[in-house]
């Protein structure tokens, strides 16, 4: 579900562009976007940040190069879908584990079961959350762009909020 706003406030004029997602680990978040409209190979992406159980997740996928060098670590992470290897749960619990964890993912379409397995881990067994929320479309991938501000609430509503001068 997308809806769309357009206020003003503060002498700047808004669009708010709402979605409605499904809720896999709930919380609330602020904070720009990083976008990629690739599968998040999670492995590869987080390779250095595990070798070198660092507190910094900076992207080292190379065939990703909407993510490739771009520091992850407290970013809302938007994507279609996670790809590649059965690792991501593993993946998910030792970045969680380091610190180095976007603050959000949110994903276009459905998460999948070893994502999921991988944010519910670190969730209960590491204590950190990674806010993430599924089903939110492909109309969803088409409106945010990186930089963009975007707030996450607990049931699962994503709102993206742009100036209008860059609509």
């Amino acid at each position: 579900m997308k809806i769309s706003l357009i206020s003003s406030a503060d002498k700047e004029t808004v669009m708010n562009n709402i979605f409605k997602g499904r809720v896999v680990i709930k919380g609330e978040a602020k904070g720009d976007a990083l976008v990629t409209r690739q599968g998040l190979n999670t492995l590869a992406t987080f390779m250095r940040t595990i070798l070198l159980r660092s507190s910094k997740a900076v992207s080292v996928d190379q065939n990703n190069r909407d993510l490739y060098k771009k520091d992850l670590q407290g970013k809302i992470l938007c994507l279609p879908k996670t790809i590649g290897s059965t690792t991501a749960g593993l993946v998910f619990m030792t970045i969680a584990d380091t610190g180095a964890v976007p603050s959000a993912m949110l994903f276009s379409e459905r998460i999948d079961s070893l994502a999921a397995a991988g944010v519910i881990m670190s969730d209960i067994w590491v204590g950190k959350k990674i806010i993430t929320v599924d089903s939110l479309g492909n109309d969803f991938l088409g409106a945010v762009k990186t930089g963009m501000d975007i707030a996450v609430k607990e049931d699962g509503t994503v709102t993206i909020t742009q100036p209008v001068e860059s609509v």
